[in-house]
């Protein structure tokens, strides 16, 4: 199937504004699985079909500082499950001002990774009432999170493909061994928080070119 009718198909389903409040949709996966162009397209798609504002955010614009992100020291997969991100400021700048009944205020992000500068002076926005907000991100079904999201995906892609594709793109990929920082920290995360049973869908994305629905999991429509 053709990426832009597999994301049709999941679109129609994301549930309906109820007033001016907005629609959190979630993008998780792998390192390497396709999150962000996926959830760039699933944006551009969710303008076009439903005729909805649509805002962007990633996960990765709300890290935790470095000497948080590796107090349990840098090889530590613990340490990258549970310390890579800033929950409490995703929530306050995100999810709760733009969950149902909110202020939608929020912020685009909180830290600048490169620099690792926390952002307390980046502005406050206002999303326009009914939008839709995509965001991708790691661990998006942990318990901090899933809650949060109306509707969610779950790309699912072997770690032996997103690691041939993380040597392209950061011309490094993860050892797929239990002590591996990264393999390590999202077989934690797999094993404890069962993702793809939260999803709303899961979507096989091993080929970029041909995705296909693997079942719609969580959604009820």
């Amino acid at each position: 199937m053709q990426r832009r009718n597999l994301i049709e198909q999941i679109v129609v389903r994301i549930p309906d504004a109820q007033g001016s409040d907005c629609t959190l949709v979630g993008i998780d996966g792998r390192d390497g699985s396709g999150k962000t162009t996926f959830a760039d397209e699933f944006a551009n798609v969710c303008q076009s079909v439903l005729s909805r504002p649509v805002i962007r955010i990633s996960l990765d614009d709300f890290h935790n500082v470095r000497s948080l992100r590796y107090r349990r020291g840098k090889a530590s997969p613990e340490g990258f499950y549970l310390d890579s991100y800033d929950y409490n400021r995703f929530h306050a700048f995100v999810g709760k001002s733009l969950s149902a009944g909110g202020s939608r205020q929020f912020k685009y992000r909180c830290h600048d990774l490169d620099t690792d500068e926390v952002l307390d002076l980046e502005p406050f926005e206002e999303a326009p009432p009914g939008a839709i907000v995509v965001v991708d991100g790691l661990f998006l079904h942990r318990p901090e999170l899933v809650s949060v999201w109306n509707y969610s995906v779950y790309l699912d892609v072997t770690a032996e493909e997103c690691a041939q594709r993380m040597m392209v793109r950061d011309g490094a990929a993860p050892q797929l061994i239990p002590t591996d920082r990264y393999f390590g920290g999202i077989a934690l995360y797999l094993d404890a928080c069962h993702p793809k049973e939260k999803a709303s869908v899961v979507v096989d994305n091993n080929q970029v070119g041909l995705p296909y629905i693997v079942d719609f999991v969580g959604d009820q429509v």
